[in-house]
């Protein structure tokens, strides 16, 4: 309740914000490629980056896919074009990640995102990408995309929150009228349709609006370095137990996920894009020593593999049992096509001048 004064206030700063970009008052960049924004209303996980590789698996085989993101906790600043050399330090975890999984697909990062997209289309013809993604992009209102994805997360859903710094908020509710798609994540398999029913009533979309629902999936994981063996699917050993680290901002269903699988499961969990340094390693040491006897996993999350790939701390004994879980959405109630079929015609249509 204390806060509320101070939500109040940030609340008129962003609402003259908001009001000088809709009246043309600050000026906004459109670009003669599509560029699909995939945001949130909240600081915080919602998905996105799960968001951004389903689209750029959607996408690879037909387009030059381009993702831009600001590079968040970098130790850099400006334009880069991040390559198989980029480590997480210079570029974001996320950036380094994408980059890692997706070779093919061109990614940068820039904290100014019109900069950022002018420099990827003044890439050479056969470089320069034909489809832009634009990562945690919805409140950066200079740029106006083409098309934007809102994602709200099942278990806090934008319509029940509050501004900053009383609740989550980095804008109104009302700001969610700029999304083409909105998509829940995070729900479960198990939603029924009337629950999804009663959902689509709260959130009151527009006529011209889309609603989705996604659950995470989590397929088999995979060794951080080329030293830890291969894990047969739907295998996870745990007689000897599993370690499990987290640096991201929303763990909660990841930890559920592997308490369910290996009953001998430790978790240490550090901040969102948590850079790991000595004490930390002094620290999951002691760990493993408390779970001693025995020779147990080390599992993370993919963002975290990106910065431990780079990290010079990491024993290298650890790293044959070193592992990510990697995660991915599904779209639920088969809608998966529709999804699809809405983010394929944008495309072709904007790159056709059709729209």
């Amino acid at each position: 309740m204390l806060l509320f004064p101070f939500s109040f206030l940030y609340g008129i700063g962003v609402w003259i914000r908001n009001l000088m970009f809709d009246g043309g008052l600050l000026p906004t960049e459109r670009y003669e490629e599509p560029v699909i924004c995939v945001g949130n209303l909240v600081v915080g996980g919602s998905g996105k980056t799960p968001m951004v590789e389903y689209l750029i698996r959607l996408l690879q085989g037909t387009y030059r896919v381009g993702v831009l993101s600001r590079g968040y906790k970098r130790e850099t600043s400006g334009f880069i074009l991040v390559n198989g050399e980029s480590t997480a330090q210079a570029v974001g975890d996320e950036s380094c990640h994408i980059k890692h999984k997706y070779p093919q697909t061109i990614v940068a990062v820039d904290e100014n995102r019109r900069r950022g997209i002018r420099k990827l289309l003044s890439l050479p013809e056969e470089q320069r990408p034909q489809v832009i993604l634009l990562d945690d992009g919805f409140q950066h209102r200079y740029v106006q995309p083409s098309f934007s994805i809102l994602l709200t997360d099942f278990h806090q859903l934008y319509h029940t929150d509050r501004l900053l710094p009383a609740g989550r908020l980095r804008e109104p509710a009302s700001a969610a009228r700029r999304a083409n798609i909105i998509v829940v994540t995070k729900c479960e398999k198990s939603l029924s349709s009337i629950e999804s029913r009663i959902l689509r009533t709260e959130l009151r979309l527009k006529s011209n609006q889309t609603l989705f629902f996604s659950s995470i999936s989590y397929p088999p994981p995979a060794g951080i370095f080329p030293e830890a063996p291969l894990l047969a699917s739907e295998t996870l050993p745990g007689e000897d137990g599993v370690l499990l680290l987290t640096g991201i901002a929303a763990p909660a269903p990841l930890i559920e996920r592997i308490r369910m699988r290996v009953e001998r499961t430790h978790v240490l969990s550090f901040a969102d894009h948590h850079a790991f340094g000595k004490k930390d390693i002094r620290k999951i040491q002691t760990e493993l020593n408390h779970m001693a006897p025995g020779n147990p996993l080390i599992l993370c999350t993919e963002k975290d593999a990106a910065r431990i790939r780079s990290n010079p701390y990491f024993p290298e004994e650890w790293r044959p049992r070193m592992y990510y879980v990697p995660i991915e959405i599904e779209i639920l109630f088969n809608n998966g096509r529709q999804f699809d079929e809405l983010i394929l015609r944008h495309i072709y249509l904007f790159r056709n001048n059709r729209i």
